[in-house]
């Protein structure tokens, strides 16, 4: 062999050379199982519990990870001139299987936080690699000396690194403490992606990369990579170290020794890129990989330098590694396959164009949307924007698998077409780069940012004002034009009037002070801003100001506590004075008091669409429960046949409740789904509120972590001013710590009871708004409800027989009113509140056997459960006995049968 070719990949032959083309294609087809499941899951996310984790684990644990496997292991025997016999390739098939079941153990185990099965399933993936690892090691023995032997010995560290990422992993998956959950994380990252693929990515590619380019190799290629490898382990071990330990300068030391090992092994890359350029969709699509790479491990590197804690960087890191999925992984497998599939199942040149051809087929349109998009992603870009180009990246992304099913048949097809003599049609000429495949991905781009800034103008930044004269009369204009700027800070505008000439055109420059924390904008008569971040600045054109006028912010609540502008007109005639803008043009459904402070009467419907479940979910052995709070604002009945705009965290009338015991770890992933800022408190944990229960605008997300110390049923709420308006709007939830020893029950119920504000009788979800804020800061509730609906539990009853206990765990969520939780006809033996117990089955905390209890009585944010059983079957009211918010709909019944 010509020592400056790169070896080419061996392609079947005989009989069995078929064979293993056959066992070869089944193989890849298992990582296409995992890419296929990636995207089934992306599109499904929100009701996927763990779907981030999911999506990104699918990539590179499932797909990247069988990949490497099969991949190193055949360039290992073609670079070693040792290929297996039969019975080398039925082991390998077990490596594979075992690989495989212990993927999936894992994939089932972590959303469902059966911690027993991830374990289970990282043991097996472990034994899978590690015996991988001695595989090689074997062939390496046997092989006669060979300048390549670095590229196994590579595939060798990197296999090994592998099961040192899976204990960290499985550490995780087993719940620690804040910090210690951070820098696990760290070292799981670096050991697996740094480590087990990093490694296997940089062996291969030696020989691969100028394979791919169908050019010479470097002849300091094989030198670079020896010399690269142990700078690489090198650094990795310091990483790891200084992870585990603790001190993020030799964290940082090691990535920083690990990015010079690869820079170092790199520069055997460019002599033949540049010797050939990029003329297919594989070696570019690798290249670009290679490219996100590196941005990543600055990242990486940045987080670790800025991050205040270990915590801190935990929390960024779910969305580097999702740049690492799309970016770099999916692209590489994507590019490498598309080089590898053809080339393997061989038949002669011929029929590996024809293969080869269809994984061009639209090459520049998918690197420039992928790629294009991914960068558009990062990008502090609107919520909607965000969706709409992250759905064409996957559609891209996605667009590989019907290919590779298309290349494969043709290269079938052209086989089976040799085998008659038929002659085979030329290749198709399509170049790799055209103008109008050019045209095509970016207009492709172009129109999802213009579909997600048409969801949401506002957001987007977009100016939404619309020149025209404020108030009316006879004012002429002066031809003048008086420039104001205003400082939204906090809940107050500053200053909060302004006097302007009448006639006067007035243009407002409204500037978001630094130190806000949620999104704020300025409604007037005459047009409105777009909602502006901390930092950001807008501007209004007010019109000829003929008369005084007052402006508000319209994010729902923010009037209420005072984010009003008066505008006065200096000189206007009298009875041109005190011009309001309650209904001014330009503004969205999130303005709060726009009702008519009347309370809306019931309406006559009598079922609902759907009920809450107040069944309390069951314990499971899991000592970290992760749960993702998803924001949303949709439609919802609040009452039989009363709807209302909702602000949820996931969808529901209530948030779900989270059930664990003392000491266990939550971990909460809140995506803000919505269109303005929203945050989340978690009374069950003690924790500086600073960065956990920070505000986060539409389209961000946070990971909030917290060890449940203390006993209770436990408020959690979105605390983004104004909070009355937050919770009253829907976003509140419950978390149960049972305290121990706690007695078993037949039956335990969870009710939330909160207030109802509405702006509107609506009778359809077409006709729903929002909350009326108005009527929250005056406390005047149209309803007052247990877990979100009023009146749900008449129609959907709570359900015992005679003799059973029950138990029912009462939160008051308020925001403003007290609840007395009573059942009538019935009697409670045990109360519990705030951390004990006033009667446990009869006996009082004094001492007395013979009391009983007759009311939960609870503040806001107070909690607690009873417990009682029932004498004789019939139906018996549970209401709060502060009796209008009964007779609001805080009333249900207890169906007792016999």
């Amino acid at each position: 062999m010509n020592p400056t070719v790169a070896p080419r990949p061996a392609e079947p032959g005989a009989p069995a050379g078929r064979g293993r083309s056959r066992s070869r294609r089944l193989r890849d087809r298992v990582a296409i199982v995992w890419l296929a499941a990636a995207v089934v899951i992306s599109v499904v996310h929100r009701w996927v519990p763990s779907a981030t984790w999911l999506m990104i684990h699918l990539v590179l644990l499932g797909a990247l990870t069988h990949s490497a496997m099969v991949w190193s292991e055949h360039f290992a025997h073609t670079l070693l001139r040792s290929l297996p016999d039969d019975a080398g390739r039925r082991r390998q098939d077990q490596r594979i299987g075992l690989l495989g079941v212990g993927s999936l153990l894992v994939f089932v185990g972590v959303p469902t936080q059966w911690w027993w099965v991830v374990l289970a399933g990282a043991t097996l993936v472990a034994g899978a690699v590690v015996w991988h690892a001695v595989h090689l090691v074997a062939v390496m023995r046997r092989a006669l000396p060979n300048r390549f032997r670095i590229v196994t010995q590579t595939y060798v560290a990197a296999a090994i690194c592998l099961p040192v990422g899976l204990g960290f992993g499985v550490a995780l998956a087993f719940g620690l403490p804040e910090e210690w959950h951070g820098r696990l994380v760290v070292a799981h990252m670096g050991a697996n992606l740094l480590g087990w693929i990093g490694l296997t990515v940089t062996g291969t590619l030696v020989t691969f990369w100028p394979t791919m380019l169908r050019t010479r190799m470097d002849d300091r290629a094989e030198v670079l990579a020896r010399e690269a490898l142990p700078i690489q382990l090198i650094g990795l071990t310091v990483l790891l170290a200084g992870a585990v330990v603790g001190w993020r300068p030799l964290a940082i030391s090691g990535l920083l020794v690990y990015g010079l090992g690869v820079a170092w092994w790199g520069r055997a890359l460019v002599r033949p890129l540049r010797a050939h350029g990029l003329r297919e969709f594989a070696p570019a699509s690798v290249l670009a990989s290679l490219v996100w790479a590196g941005v990543g491990l600055i990242w990486v590197g940045w987080l670790l330098a800025t991050s205040p804690t270990w915590a801190g960087v935990a929390e960024v890191i779910p969305t580097v590694a999702g740049l690492f999925a799309v970016g770099f992984a999916a692209q590489l497998l994507s590019g490498a396959l598309s080089y590898l599939i053809p080339s393997v199942m061989g038949g002669g040149p011929s029929v590996v164009r024809a293969g080869r051809d269809w994984f061009d087929r639209g090459a520049t349109v998918r690197l420039i949307v992928i790629n294009g998009g991914l960068l558009l992603w990062l990008l502090p870009v609107a919520s909607w924007v965000k969706v709409t180009t992250s759905s064409v990246v996957l559609v891209a992304l996605a667009a590989f698998i019907p290919l590779l099913l298309g290349g494969a048949r043709a290269s079938g097809a052209a086989r089976r077409a040799l085998a008659a003599g038929e002659p085979l049609p030329a290749p198709a000429e399509r170049p790799f780069f055209s103008l109008n495949q050019v045209i095509a991905g970016v207009t492709a781009l172009v129109l999802a940012v213009t579909l997600g800034v048409a969801a949401d103008p506002a957001a987007s930044g977009l100016p939404t004002t619309q020149a025209a004269t404020a108030g009316s009369g006879a004012v002429a204009p002066t031809g003048n034009t008086t420039r104001v700027e205003v400082v939204a800070k906090g809940m107050s505008f500053i200053p909060n009037s302004i006097t302007v000439p009448a006639g006067d055109r007035l243009v407002i420059v409204l500037r978001s002070d630094p130190s806000n924390t949620l999104e704020h904008d300025l409604i007037l008569p005459t047009g409105r801003t777009p909602r502006i971040k901390a930092g950001e600045t807008a501007e209004l054109d007010a019109g000829v100001i003929t008369a005084d006028v007052q402006g508000y912010c319209s994010v729902a609540g923010h009037r209420q506590m005072g984010m009003t502008l008066d505008i006065v007109a200096e000189g206007a005639p009298a009875g041109h004075g005190a011009g309001a803008a309650p209904g001014a043009g330009g503004a969205t459904h999130q303005m709060g008091g726009t009702g008519t402070g009347e309370a809306i009467p019931a309406n006559p419907a009598e079922t609902l669409q759907r009920t809450v479940d107040p069944v309390l979910p069951p314990l499971t052995d899991a000592r970290e429960h992760q749960i993702t709070l998803r924001v949303t604002e949709v439609p919802l009945e609040v009452a039989p046949g009363l709807w209302q705009t909702r602000w949820t965290f996931n969808g529901a009338g209530v948030g779900p409740t989270l059930h664990g015991r003392v000491g266990d770890v939550f971990e909460i992933t809140l995506v803000n789904d919505g269109t303005i800022g929203h945050s989340i408190d978690f009374h069950a944990g003690a924790l500086a509120p600073d960065k956990p229960m920070r505000t986060i605008a539409p389209g961000e997300s946070l990971v909030y972590r917290f060890t449940a110390e203390r006993a209770g049923i436990w408020m959690y709420h979105c605390s983004t001013m104004p909070m009355s308006t937050h919770i009253a709007a829907g976003m509140t939830g419950a978390v149960v710590i049972e305290p121990d020893g706690l007695d078993p029950v037949d039956h335990s119920y969870v009710l939330v009871q909160s207030e109802v504000f509405l702006a509107n009788a609506a009778t359809a979800p077409d006709q729903a708004r929002e909350i009326d804020s108005d009527k929250v800061v005056a406390e005047k509730p149209d309803r007052v409800v247990f877990n979100g609906i009023a009146n749900q539990y008449d129609l959907s009853r709570f359900q015992a027989r005679v003799g059973e206990r029950v138990r029912f765990w009462v939160l008051d969520a308020g925001p403003n009113r007290a609840s007395a939780f009573h059942i009538v006809g019935g009697q409670f033996d045990t109360v519990w509140t705030e951390g004990t117990y006033l009667l446990r089955q009869g006996k009082a905390a004094l001492g007395g056997t013979d009391g009983g209890s007759q009311v939960l009585p609870l503040q806001p944010a107070q909690g607690g459960f009873v417990e009682l059983s029932f004498p004789e079957a019939g139906n018996y009211p549970v209401v709060s006995h502060i009796m209008v918010d009964a007779e609001r709909g805080a009333h249900g019944y207890v169906e007792v049968a016999p």
